[in-house]
Protein backbone atom coordinates (compact mmCIF):
# COMPACT_ATOMS: atom_id res chain seq x y z
CA UNK A 1 0.00 0.00 0.00
CA UNK A 2 2.87 2.41 0.81
CA UNK A 3 6.38 2.04 -0.52
CA UNK A 4 9.46 4.23 -0.02
CA UNK A 5 12.20 3.51 -2.54
CA UNK A 6 15.62 4.89 -1.51
CA UNK A 7 14.08 8.21 -0.51
CA UNK A 8 16.28 11.21 0.25
CA UNK A 9 14.76 14.53 1.31
CA UNK A 10 16.40 17.82 2.22
CA UNK A 11 14.63 20.99 3.29
CA UNK A 12 15.48 24.15 1.33
CA UNK A 13 18.66 25.71 2.67
CA UNK A 14 19.75 22.48 4.37
CA UNK A 15 21.07 20.63 1.33
CA UNK A 16 24.09 19.32 3.24
CA UNK A 17 21.95 17.77 5.99
CA UNK A 18 19.23 15.49 4.57
CA UNK A 19 16.25 14.93 6.83
CA UNK A 20 15.63 11.54 5.20
CA UNK A 21 18.61 9.42 4.19
CA UNK A 22 18.04 6.52 1.81
CA UNK A 23 14.71 5.37 3.28
CA UNK A 24 13.33 2.11 1.87
CA UNK A 25 10.26 0.57 3.54
CA UNK A 26 7.07 -1.17 2.53
CA UNK A 27 3.88 -0.83 4.59
CA UNK A 28 1.26 -3.47 3.75
CA UNK A 29 -2.47 -2.81 3.61
CA UNK A 30 -4.20 -3.07 6.98
CA UNK A 31 -1.06 -2.44 9.05
CA UNK A 32 -0.96 -0.34 12.22
CA UNK A 33 2.53 1.15 12.21
CA UNK A 34 4.09 3.32 14.92
CA UNK A 35 7.02 5.47 13.80
CA UNK A 36 9.12 6.56 16.75
CA UNK A 37 12.17 8.73 17.12
CA UNK A 38 13.65 11.61 19.08
CA UNK A 39 13.12 15.20 17.94
CA UNK A 40 14.83 15.74 14.60
CA UNK A 41 14.91 12.06 13.73
CA UNK A 42 12.88 12.58 10.52
CA UNK A 43 9.67 10.83 11.54
CA UNK A 44 7.30 13.71 10.73
CA UNK A 45 9.15 14.39 7.49
CA UNK A 46 8.58 10.77 6.53
CA UNK A 47 4.87 11.00 7.40
CA UNK A 48 4.36 14.07 5.22
CA UNK A 49 5.64 12.15 2.21
CA UNK A 50 2.72 9.72 2.50
CA UNK A 51 0.09 12.25 1.43
CA UNK A 52 2.42 14.28 -0.82
CA UNK A 53 2.81 17.29 1.45
CA UNK A 54 6.48 16.66 0.72
CA UNK A 55 8.02 14.81 -2.23
CA UNK A 56 11.47 13.19 -2.42
CA UNK A 57 14.56 14.96 -3.70
CA UNK A 58 15.71 11.50 -4.77
CA UNK A 59 13.90 8.17 -4.83
CA UNK A 60 10.18 7.47 -5.00
CA UNK A 61 7.17 7.19 -2.72
CA UNK A 62 4.32 5.05 -4.06
CA UNK A 63 0.92 5.30 -2.32
CA UNK A 64 -1.88 3.00 -3.49
CA UNK A 65 -0.02 2.55 -6.76
CA UNK A 66 0.44 6.29 -7.37
CA UNK A 67 3.84 8.00 -7.55
CA UNK A 68 3.56 11.01 -5.21
CA UNK A 69 5.83 13.09 -7.45
CA UNK A 70 3.04 13.31 -10.07
CA UNK A 71 1.57 16.71 -9.22
CA UNK A 72 -1.65 16.05 -11.11
CA UNK A 73 -2.35 13.11 -8.77
CA UNK A 74 -1.88 14.95 -5.47
CA UNK A 75 -5.58 15.22 -4.62
CA UNK A 76 -6.17 11.61 -5.57
CA UNK A 77 -3.38 10.60 -3.18
CA UNK A 78 -4.93 12.70 -0.42
CA UNK A 79 -8.27 10.99 -0.94
CA UNK A 80 -6.49 7.70 -0.22
CA UNK A 81 -4.33 9.03 2.63
CA UNK A 82 -5.98 11.26 5.25
CA UNK A 83 -3.82 13.09 7.77
CA UNK A 84 -4.54 14.32 11.30
CA UNK A 85 -2.09 16.88 12.65
CA UNK A 86 -0.78 17.90 16.05
CA UNK A 87 -3.04 20.90 16.66
CA UNK A 88 -6.74 20.16 16.03
CA UNK A 89 -7.56 23.91 15.92
CA UNK A 90 -5.70 24.08 12.60
CA UNK A 91 -8.13 21.59 11.03
CA UNK A 92 -11.43 22.94 12.39
CA UNK A 93 -12.99 25.40 9.96
CA UNK A 94 -16.78 25.47 10.47
CA UNK A 95 -19.17 26.94 13.08
CA UNK A 96 -20.57 23.58 14.25
CA UNK A 97 -19.23 20.05 14.56
CA UNK A 98 -21.52 18.62 11.88
CA UNK A 99 -20.62 21.41 9.45
CA UNK A 100 -16.94 20.74 10.07
CA UNK A 101 -17.28 17.01 9.42
CA UNK A 102 -19.28 17.74 6.24
CA UNK A 103 -16.79 20.31 4.92
CA UNK A 104 -14.50 17.93 3.01
CA UNK A 105 -17.44 15.96 1.66
CA UNK A 106 -19.03 19.10 0.23
CA UNK A 107 -15.74 19.90 -1.51
CA UNK A 108 -15.92 16.49 -3.17
CA UNK A 109 -19.28 17.49 -4.65
CA UNK A 110 -21.15 14.51 -3.21
CA UNK A 111 -24.96 14.41 -3.25
CA UNK A 112 -26.58 15.70 -0.01
CA UNK A 113 -27.89 12.22 0.88
CA UNK A 114 -24.36 10.73 0.66
CA UNK A 115 -22.92 13.60 2.68
CA UNK A 116 -25.49 13.08 5.44
CA UNK A 117 -24.88 9.32 5.54
CA UNK A 118 -21.08 9.57 5.64
CA UNK A 119 -21.20 12.41 8.17
CA UNK A 120 -23.49 10.49 10.54
CA UNK A 121 -21.39 7.33 10.31
CA UNK A 122 -18.10 9.17 10.89
CA UNK A 123 -19.46 11.02 13.93
CA UNK A 124 -20.78 7.77 15.42
CA UNK A 125 -17.47 6.00 14.79
CA UNK A 126 -15.51 8.74 16.55
CA UNK A 127 -18.02 9.31 19.36
CA UNK A 128 -18.84 12.95 18.56
CA UNK A 129 -22.41 12.53 17.27
CA UNK A 130 -23.79 13.96 20.54
CA UNK A 131 -21.74 17.13 19.89
CA UNK A 132 -23.00 17.76 16.36
CA UNK A 133 -24.60 21.18 17.06
CA UNK A 134 -21.81 22.52 19.26
CA UNK A 135 -19.15 25.02 18.15
CA UNK A 136 -15.80 23.16 17.84
CA UNK A 137 -13.87 25.90 19.66
CA UNK A 138 -15.86 25.18 22.86
CA UNK A 139 -14.81 21.51 23.00
CA UNK A 140 -12.02 19.89 25.00
CA UNK A 141 -8.75 19.04 23.28
CA UNK A 142 -9.64 15.37 23.00
CA UNK A 143 -13.08 16.18 21.58
CA UNK A 144 -11.58 18.59 19.05
CA UNK A 145 -9.14 15.94 17.86
CA UNK A 146 -11.96 13.41 17.49
CA UNK A 147 -13.91 15.94 15.40
CA UNK A 148 -10.83 16.40 13.18
CA UNK A 149 -10.61 12.63 12.93
CA UNK A 150 -14.30 12.39 12.01
CA UNK A 151 -13.77 14.86 9.16
CA UNK A 152 -10.99 12.67 7.77
CA UNK A 153 -12.85 9.38 8.29
CA UNK A 154 -15.91 10.77 6.48
CA UNK A 155 -13.75 11.02 3.35
CA UNK A 156 -13.33 7.21 3.59
CA UNK A 157 -9.54 7.08 3.15
CA UNK A 158 -7.69 3.78 2.97
CA UNK A 159 -4.79 5.20 4.99
CA UNK A 160 -4.86 7.29 8.17
CA UNK A 161 -1.69 9.19 9.11
CA UNK A 162 -1.53 10.58 12.65
CA UNK A 163 1.28 13.13 12.87
CA UNK A 164 1.85 13.67 16.61
CA UNK A 165 -1.96 13.91 16.81
CA UNK A 166 -2.12 13.36 20.58
CA UNK A 167 0.90 15.39 21.66
CA UNK A 168 -1.17 18.41 22.80
CA UNK A 169 -3.68 16.33 24.77
CA UNK A 170 -3.75 15.33 28.41
CA UNK A 171 -3.49 11.59 29.26
CA UNK A 172 -7.27 11.13 29.26
CA UNK A 173 -7.58 12.82 25.87
CA UNK A 174 -4.76 10.69 24.44
CA UNK A 175 -6.42 7.50 25.64
CA UNK A 176 -9.81 8.37 24.14
CA UNK A 177 -8.29 9.28 20.75
CA UNK A 178 -6.14 6.12 20.66
CA UNK A 179 -9.18 3.99 21.54
CA UNK A 180 -11.09 5.48 18.60
CA UNK A 181 -8.16 4.87 16.24
CA UNK A 182 -7.80 1.28 17.43
CA UNK A 183 -11.52 0.66 16.90
CA UNK A 184 -11.40 2.16 13.38
CA UNK A 185 -8.41 0.02 12.50
CA UNK A 186 -10.10 -3.18 13.64
CA UNK A 187 -13.58 -2.49 12.25
CA UNK A 188 -12.73 -0.91 8.91
CA UNK A 189 -9.31 -2.38 8.12
CA UNK A 190 -7.72 1.08 7.90
CA UNK A 191 -3.98 1.23 7.37
CA UNK A 192 -2.79 3.42 10.26
CA UNK A 193 0.56 5.17 10.51
CA UNK A 194 1.07 7.06 13.75
CA UNK A 195 3.98 9.37 14.46
CA UNK A 196 4.36 9.71 18.20
CA UNK A 197 6.77 10.32 21.03
CA UNK A 198 4.40 8.79 23.60
CA UNK A 199 5.86 5.32 23.84
CA UNK A 200 2.76 3.70 25.36
CA UNK A 201 0.84 4.57 22.17
CA UNK A 202 3.15 2.34 20.15
CA UNK A 203 1.69 -0.66 22.01
CA UNK A 204 -1.60 -0.16 20.10
CA UNK A 205 0.07 -1.07 16.80
CA UNK A 206 1.43 -4.25 15.24
CA UNK A 207 4.64 -2.80 13.76
CA UNK A 208 7.24 -0.33 15.04
CA UNK A 209 9.77 1.66 13.02
CA UNK A 210 12.54 3.48 14.90
CA UNK A 211 14.19 6.49 13.27
CA UNK A 212 17.39 8.24 14.21
CA UNK A 213 19.19 11.01 12.34
CA UNK A 214 17.04 10.57 9.23
CA UNK A 215 17.53 6.82 8.97
CA UNK A 216 15.56 3.74 9.95
CA UNK A 217 17.67 2.05 12.61
CA UNK A 218 15.24 -0.62 13.75
CA UNK A 219 11.94 -2.12 12.64
CA UNK A 220 9.86 -5.18 13.38
CA UNK A 221 6.73 -6.27 15.17
CA UNK A 222 5.86 -4.30 18.30
CA UNK A 223 6.78 -7.27 20.48
CA UNK A 224 10.13 -7.78 18.74
CA UNK A 225 11.19 -4.15 18.97
CA UNK A 226 10.33 -3.68 22.64
CA UNK A 227 12.33 -6.75 23.61
CA UNK A 228 15.46 -4.65 22.93
CA UNK A 229 15.17 -1.79 25.42
CA UNK A 230 18.86 -0.89 25.26
CA UNK A 231 18.63 -0.17 21.53
CA UNK A 232 15.63 2.08 22.12
CA UNK A 233 17.45 3.98 24.85
CA UNK A 234 20.47 4.38 22.56
CA UNK A 235 18.15 5.94 19.97
CA UNK A 236 17.21 8.63 22.49
CA UNK A 237 13.81 7.12 23.35
CA UNK A 238 12.11 6.34 26.61
CA UNK A 239 10.43 3.00 27.24
CA UNK A 240 6.70 2.30 27.66
CA UNK A 241 5.84 2.03 31.35
CA UNK A 242 5.21 -1.78 31.40
CA UNK A 243 8.48 -2.40 29.51
CA UNK A 244 10.39 -0.06 31.84
CA UNK A 245 8.92 -1.66 34.96
CA UNK A 246 9.64 -5.18 33.68
CA UNK A 247 13.26 -4.20 32.99
CA UNK A 248 13.74 -2.65 36.44
CA UNK A 249 12.24 -5.70 38.19
CA UNK A 250 14.53 -7.99 36.18
CA UNK A 251 17.52 -5.90 37.25
CA UNK A 252 16.43 -6.47 40.88
CA UNK A 253 16.39 -10.21 40.42
CA UNK A 254 12.78 -10.95 39.51
CA UNK A 255 12.71 -13.97 37.14
CA UNK A 256 10.43 -12.34 34.55
CA UNK A 257 10.42 -13.26 30.88
CA UNK A 258 11.60 -10.76 28.29
CA UNK A 259 8.75 -11.38 25.86
CA UNK A 260 5.88 -9.49 27.51
CA UNK A 261 5.26 -5.87 26.59
CA UNK A 262 1.89 -4.83 28.00
CA UNK A 263 0.53 -4.26 31.50
CA UNK A 264 -1.77 -7.31 31.55
CA UNK A 265 1.08 -9.70 30.73
CA UNK A 266 3.31 -8.13 33.36
CA UNK A 267 0.58 -8.20 36.02
CA UNK A 268 -0.12 -11.87 35.32
CA UNK A 269 3.55 -12.82 35.62
CA UNK A 270 3.96 -10.88 38.86
CA UNK A 271 0.82 -12.48 40.28
CA UNK A 272 2.09 -15.94 39.35
CA UNK A 273 5.43 -15.33 41.03
CA UNK A 274 3.83 -13.92 44.19
CA UNK A 275 1.40 -16.85 44.35
CA UNK A 276 4.26 -19.35 44.16
CA UNK A 277 6.20 -17.59 46.88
Amino acid sequence: MIEFQQVIYTYPGQENEPSLKDISITIPEGSFVSILGANGSGKSTLARHINALLTPVKGKVIVCGIDTSHEEQVWEIRRHAGMVFQNPDNQLVAPTVEDDVAFGLENLGLPPRDIEQRMDEAMRDTGVDRLRKQPPHQLSGGEKQRVSLAGIIAMQPQILVMDEATSMLDPAGRREVMKVIGDLHRRHGLTVIQITHHMEEALYGDTVIIMQDGRIVMQGTTREVFQHPERLLNAGLDLPFPVRLRRELQQRGWPLSSSGIDEDELAEEIWTLLSKS
